[in-house]
């Protein structure tokens, strides 16, 4: 266990705390930190309207990102966990795209979305649509991230494949055997057994999508006027760009109180509508 333990102390919880202190400080990589106390907290949440909108613009992506992929991720789990020819082969395919890096994933999207020659405007075009200007509208920037975020459903969806197939074939056949159709053994059956299963997706979910930086950076660079500025990319810019170490620092750990408050509610949810027996 020691190699675990000293890998968690040196790189996770080591640079946490020295973050934490540093969130205290004014710090410009150059200079001698100087302790300046709560003015890097009172800067973020008083006065830096770009904190807020950050913020806005991270929760906004958030919610159509986790509904979009977990609802799509689901459905396609449904669909290879049917007894198709070439099963394996679509399981494949739709998982490959996971697997790939951001930045090409996010040069090939930039692509997809370019208002002129890009594929999506191209076949809006053929039924008469002239489609937005996606990366540069502001309206339509964070819908089409939300929309790219589309690509990476593979993983989830394997979670789900798994959990499915952990459903007992009995319970379907007494359904059957009852008179229930596809759809209500769906919401009665499958739903409820694999509920821990969406749950573990879900609080994943959340997570990545609060943090989402490569997109942004490689993609819009934050615009158009701050339209999509993530936290992260904020984060980043005022520790990495403006050499503002402390308030990057405060910054941060804002985020993870954001990301931590969130994942407790879910938590706290989960009693609801978590299904006890599929955990057991």
């Amino acid at each position: 266990m020691l190699p675990a333990v000293l890998g968690f102390l040196l790189f996770t919880l080591g640079p946490m705390i020295f973050s934490l202190v540093m969130s205290f400080m004014d710090y410009g990589v150059i200079t001698a930190p100087q302790w300046v106390g709560l003015d890097n907290w009172r800067r973020a949440l008083f006065e830096d309207p770009l904190v807020w909108q950050s913020l806005r613009v991270t929760l906004y992506y958030a919610v159509g990102s986790v509904v979009l992929t977990s609802v799509l991720a689901f459905l396609v789990a449904l669909l290879m966990n049917q007894p198709i020819v070439g099963q394996r082969v679509f399981r494949t395919i739709y998982y490959m795209p996971s697997v790939i890096s951001g930045v090409p994933v996010a040069i090939l999207w930039t692509w997809i979305f370019n208002p002129t020659i890009g594929v999506i405007n191209t076949a809006l075009r053929w039924v008469g649509i002239e489609g937005p200007r996606w990366l540069t509208s502001p309206e339509w920037v964070i819908p089409a991230l939300i929309l790219m975020s589309s690509w990476s459903i593979g993983g989830a969806m394997v979670i789900y494949l798994a959990g499915l197939q952990g459903v007992p074939n009995e319970l379907y056949e007494a359904a059957q055997l009852d008179g229930a159709g596809a759809v209500r053994r769906t919401l009665s059956i499958t739903l409820p057994m694999v509920s821990p299963v969406i749950f573990f997706n879900l609080v994943m979910s959340i997570i990545g999508s609060l943090q989402v930086f490569t997109q942004a950076y490689v993609m819009t660079e934050g615009g158009p006027i701050n339209s999509s500025l993530f936290a992260v990319l904020y984060i980043y810019r005022n520790a990495f760009f403006y050499f503002q170490m402390g308030y990057g620092s405060t910054l941060a750990w804002i985020l993870f109180l954001v990301i931590g408050l969130l994942t407790l509610l879910v938590f706290r949810s989960q009693r609801i509508w978590v299904h006890e027996e599929a955990q057991s």
